[in-house]
């Protein structure tokens, strides 16, 4: 199927109140129309996720950007700097946005990003936004390929529009702007690095307070079905290992099955297979996923923060 007739397929489902998976750089997208409750609705019962937590609005341009949240001199220069991109702004949100309330769960702020690539053409060719947090049941590993969603949820879609493997395989980050202040809520596919040369300023880290500010903050989040163990140095009989770079820690022969994110230790390229690889040795059934250490800087930090989360106690 060509591009043209893939996304016209993909605009009548969403135009229908029906769910659509859709490519974004980061991740694959789970789509309804943010303005169609019922449709939203249809999201949480899909991934099975917690009504507390809000969805990421896409926009094809800024003039829908400017319709839906209040951009001040700040947000409105970070959105011209990495927007289309891997940027979302957590902005005051606009009153008669026609945003469904279920999509910000009852804040009055909403999380915001316009992507690249084909997820753009739907959102231009349905004419309104799309609510699109990642195309996964709620809190395991993101897809970052059609087949992915496939294996997942594929049951639970209209339709699954395929634009091969995303290329920066991380979510996207998320930053909320709040006069002259700049917080990091989620580390993603744009660094903090990039993010401070443009603004010329240090962002802060962390929320504000206990609250679920934006996607991606529940402690326990991105995690396959085995136990993952973080910073491994020693790998222990029966384990499968996640390794990063050249060299291997001791035992790694003895591990059930290896995929390195990077053989050159490029953080880039072991963004990209973060998702994938976890999910292909999720399948040898080993009781734990054992991590070499990954650097904490640049696009390292997305890497990590997935990690302790996939790494993190999980509800009983």
């Amino acid at each position: 199927m060509s591009d043209r007739a893939a996304i016209e397929r993909a605009v009548a489902e969403l135009a229908a109140g029906r769910l659509v998976a859709v490519p974004t750089e980061t991740v694959y997208g789970l789509a309804a129309d943010a303005t169609d409750g019922e449709a939203v609705a249809g999201i949480f019962e899909a991934k099975g996720r917690p009504r507390f937590n809000p969805l990421i609005v896409h926009v094809a341009d800024r003039a829908m950007a400017e319709r839906i949240a209040r951009f001040g001199p700040l947000s409105a220069g970070l959105a011209d700097c990495f927007w289309p991109g891997p940027l979302t702004l957590v902005l005051p949100l606009e009153p008669g946005s026609g945003i469904h309330p279920l999509v910000t769960v009852g804040l009055d702020t909403v999380a915001l990003r316009m992507p690249q690539g084909l997820a753009r053409d739907v959102i231009a060719a349905l004419g309104r936004p799309i609510a699109a947090p990642s195309a996964n049941t709620s809190g395991r590993i993101s897809p970052t390929s059609a087949q992915a969603v496939q294996d997942d949820l594929g049951s639970k879609l209209a339709y699954i529009l395929d634009g091969g493997p995303t290329n920066v395989g991380v979510e996207s980050t998320i930053l909320k702007v709040e006069g002259d202040t700049v917080r990091l809520l989620r580390p993603g596919g744009l660094t903090s690095e990039e993010i401070e040369a443009a603004i010329g300023r240090p962002i802060v880290t962390g929320s504000a307070g206990p609250a679920i500010e934006a996607p991606g903050m529940l402690v326990s989040h991105y995690a396959p079905d085995a136990s993952v163990r973080l910073n491994a140095q020693r790998i222990e009989p029966g384990e499968a290992l996640l390794a990063f770079g050249p060299n291997r820690g001791i035992g790694a022969d003895q591990a059930v099955a290896i995929r390195n994110l990077s053989e050159k230790g490029d953080l880039r390229e072991a963004a990209a297979n973060l998702y994938a690889d976890l999910q292909a040795l999720d399948r040898y059934g080993a009781r734990m996923i054992a991590v070499e250490p990954i650097p904490h800087h640049g696009l390292g930090t997305a890497i990590n923060d997935r990690l302790s989360r996939a790494a993190a106690p999980r509800a009983q």
